[in-house]
């Protein structure tokens, strides 16, 4: 602006000074107004220049002889001070630059009252302007500030400082137009175990580190960016040795944490920025199902094999107490020359208990075999009434059966579900000391079959609830602890489940849950 404003200032003071005949000085203002041009347009080559400029402007106000010249000192000013932020810098200038214009002009004017208070209102002008071009500095200092902290805002992640999705895509864009290849490394935290548990706020914590490793560890990346929640996408520019670098990443800075990443390379994927990310996404998508998976049947496979742990486990204990009490008979006889009659009946009962263990346990833990096919539930438990009557009545209890009238059929192992509900009535026998009651009923509940079996016994403690389907647990002098631990096993091989709800001194039920024939 200044460019234009100081020749057309100095040419209409030169044209008005010649109308009004105020100065014979003409060859001299010409000179100085030449000077004071020419070093405004040579400042930036020759910033010497710059400190010539007040006097070539004091020449030609002086022998102009014209107040007009005020509006070149106001823009001389301005000009002076742009690259000085500061109050107590630019202050002084415009109140040096405003007194020597007072100066010059009190040398063509009458030096009275008016020419005095007329000064002194120039200098309180120049300080006006001054306080003015500082506010409205300050005023777009802190508009750019704003606009930049926006921008930085709507580009950037505020936990991490890392660009976000839109940000993460204006690389992508930018990249691309710059027709620049690049490779995309995307990477999913899976999961946080183990990793600075001790933080107050650990998602927070894992997220904020993970971003600081991947920028310390791709410093030459175009841009790096988390989004998605726990997702960081990394634009590099083509180099060799990525797989290598991102290994050592997950293998030493990320160490603790489950991390799925692909690394796609552009533009030999795909001509097309917006296919190439969706290959990429899905690629991401297919190494975490990969993983998961892969933890899924580790999960598996360690349950399995906890589960075989606790059976061996149980199976031994229970096996090392007739035979513990087999050897001590065993010992006995020695001394009475190896005659076991004595103790032969107990020998046998502790024998038979090895045997009907281990039968039982082979049955818990072989192959479910499968004979599964649609079958009548209501001739199954007319077949278990049949079963179970004799026993009922030789220990005076009473045993009852209700079911509907219509025909209810579903897919099963018809002797492993009369195995089930005979076990679940002899164990309601054996828990009523006195005659008592059992009812077994059958109902439709939906798509399920509902099939109950109440007792009148004494009731299972609460606390022993979550624990009777447990392999070995038993409350039984004689009992191997498998009876209802099978019971469950064949009813889950079925699709279905057991449920138990008892009370104490009035009785239990147990209720088989299975999925009717569609």
């Amino acid at each position: 602006m200044k460019m234009v404003i100081f020749p057309l200032g100095c040419l209409l003071v030169i044209l008005s000074s010649y109308v009004l005949r105020l100065t014979p000085h003409m060859a001299i203002m010409s000179l100085s107004a030449t000077l004071l041009v020419a070093s405004i347009y040579g400042e930036r080559r020759y910033p010497a220049l710059r400190k010539f400029q007040w006097i070539f402007l004091g020449i030609f106000h002086y022998f102009s002889e014209l107040n007009w010249c005020n509006m070149l000192y106001y823009m001389l000013i301005i000009s002076m001070i742009q690259d000085k932020p500061r109050l107590a810098q630019t202050l002084p200038i415009s109140l040096l630059l405003m007194l020597q214009y007072t100066l010059i002009r009190l040398s063509y004017v009458p030096v009275d009252t008016y020419a005095l208070l007329v000064s002194l209102f120039d200098l309180l002008t120049s300080v006006v302007i001054i306080f003015l071009y500082h506010t409205l500095i300050n005023s777009e200092v802190e508009k750019r500030k704003l606009r930049e902290k926006n921008r930085f805002l709507t580009l950037h992640d505020p936990l991490t400082g890392l660009l976000n999705y839109e940000g993460y895509m204006e690389v992508l864009h930018k990249t691309v137009e710059e027709q620049r290849s690049f490779l995309l490394v995307l990477l999913n935290v899976n999961n946080f175990s183990g990793f600075k548990k001790e933080s107050e706020d650990p998602w927070c914590t894992v997220i904020t580190g993970t971003g600081q490793m991947i920028s310390n560890h791709f410093t030459e990346a175009y841009g790096i960016s988390r989004y998605a929640g726990d997702r960081f996408a990394v634009v590099l520019p083509e180099i060799q040795d990525v797989e290598e670098r991102v290994s050592s990443l997950l293998a030493v800075e990320l160490q603790g944490l489950q991390v799925s990443y692909s690394i796609s390379l552009y533009p030999e994927m795909s001509d097309s920025l917006q296919h190439f990310m969706t290959v990429a996404e899905d690629r991401l998508l297919q190494q975490q199902r990969s993983k998961w998976l892969k933890n899924e049947e580790e999960v598996f496979r360690s349950e399995r094999l906890r589960a075989v742990g606790e059976l061996a486990a149980g199976m031994a204990h229970e096996i090392r107490n007739p035979l513990t009490a087999i050897r001590g008979f065993l010992q006995l006889s020695r001394g009475q020359a190896f005659n076991i009659a004595p103790w032969y009946e107990v020998i046998m009962g502790e024998v038979t208990r090895v045997t009907d263990l281990t039968a039982e346990f082979l049955q818990f833990s072989k192959p479910h075999a499968n004979h599964m096919k649609p079958e009548h539930l209501g001739h199954c438990l007319e077949r278990v009434m049949s079963l179970t009557e004799s026993d009922a009545a030789s220990r005076g209890h009473q045993i009852t059966l209700e079911m509907t009238n219509e025909p209810v059929v579903i897919i099963m192992d018809r002797d492993k579900i009369v195995q089930v509900l005979i076990n679940l009535i002899r164990n309601a026998f054996e828990a009523m000391t006195d005659p008592g009651e059992v009812h077994m009923d059958l109902l439709q509940d939906g798509d399920a079959v509902l099939i109950s079996i109440t007792d009148t016994g004494s009731g299972i403690p609460e606390n022993s609830l979550s624990t009777i389907f447990n392999p070995f647990y038993t409350t039984k002098e004689e009992g191997t602890g498998l009876g209802l631990a099978l019971c469950q096993k064949i009813v889950q091989d079925h699709n279905g489940k057991i449920t138990v709800h008892s009370e104490m001194g009035v009785g239990s039920t147990f209720t088989l849950h299975l999925p009717m024939e569609t």
